[in-house]
């Protein structure tokens, strides 16, 4: 699913009251660090991840890899921290972020 510039600002928004949750280090994003964010991102679907300074990766290095992986969309990128989005397949999940839909013009 690919997010419009509308859908972004609502989920930058929405980012600003979360906390980091998954912490990128030395060790970049190996097979632990990708399940840990598969079950952040189940969990609360809208997550804000932080590259350390001893880190190989940029921040922009860790979100393109991290949110390929994962299959998520890159809500943004700012300084050393990251957001990425996807939206939960549980269908009993009460928290879901509902987005906001760009309307077409009337013709």
């Amino acid at each position: 699913m690919e997010l419009t510039s509308k859908q972004r600002a609502q989920l930058r928004g929405l980012a600003n009251g979360i906390d980091t949750i998954v912490q990128i280090g030395k060790d970049g994003i190996g097979e632990n660090l990708v399940k840990q964010t598969n079950d952040a991102l189940e969990a609360r679907e809208l997550i804000k991840c932080r590259v350390l300074e001893n880190s190989m990766l940029t921040p922009r290095e860790a979100c393109d890899e991290l949110s390929k992986l994962t299959r998520s969309e890159q809500v943004q990128v700012i300084g050393t921290k990251f957001v990425l989005y996807r939206q939960s397949h549980n269908k009993e999940k009460k928290d879901k972020i509902v987005l906001v839909k760009d309307r077409k013009p009337r013709g």
